[in-house]
């Protein structure tokens, strides 16, 4: 295997965690480490003093440019608040992309919507459940539910911030996980129930 080849493969995963983070999906993500290699590959490499540093700013700038080509064009993302899953039990450092990612995730929900909108909104989103059950745990009317997921994706694309605890984003991104993992969610709706 070519030197640079060796060099690439050996750096994926984490070129891969780096665009996956900006980007949000993992197919949008393979594509810019895809766009990496063939820059990697036209580059003269022997002005790169730093492997690493070189494709992990390639990466960053390539991932940079796809996620502002569609704000552009108006597109949100298939995903914009909790990225989609991803199988990498063949990559150790999977689990610690997406603990990243779901941290930043919570991060996102917490600081941008109240805890009924939070509420309202995972358990549609991320667990789709219907809006009447949404409506029966919260102590709301269905209508009320529809609304609150409506503003709730409407104030994720706003800049909007409100201070954030870490004892409650720790809370929340394990409720999460668990609930992700063991498909138990009753936990989960407890604690959304609780905070709204």
């Amino acid at each position: 295997m070519p030197d640079h080849l060796e060099t690439f493969e050996a750096l994926r995963p984490r070129l891969f965690g780096i665009a996956y983070r900006i980007v949000g999906g993992s197919a949008e993500a393979e594509d810019v480490v895809q766009d990496t290699w063939i820059r990697w590959h036209a580059t003269d490499r022997r002005g790169v003093r730093n492997a690493g540093a070189f494709l992990a700013t390639a990466t960053t700038r390539l991932a940079i440019n796809v996620t502002e080509s569609a704000r552009a064009r108006h597109e949100a993302p298939r995903s914009a608040w909790l990225p989609e899953p991803i199988d990498r039990t063949a990559d150790p450092a999977a689990d610690v992309e997406r603990d990243e990612a779901l941290e930043l995730a919570v991060r996102t929900l917490l600081e941008r919507l109240s805890p009924t909108e939070r509420a309202a909104f995972v358990l549609r989103e991320a667990f789709d459940y219907p809006h009447r059950q949404i409506a029966d745990i919260l102590g709301l009317s269905e209508a009320n539910t529809r609304q609150l997921v409506v503003r709730a994706r409407a104030r994720l694309s706003s800049p909007r911030r409100l201070p954030v605890g870490r004892r409650e984003q720790g809370r929340l991104v394990g409720a999460l996980s668990a609930a992700s993992r063991s498909g138990e969610v009753a936990p989960l709706e407890q604690l959304l129930a609780v905070a709204a």
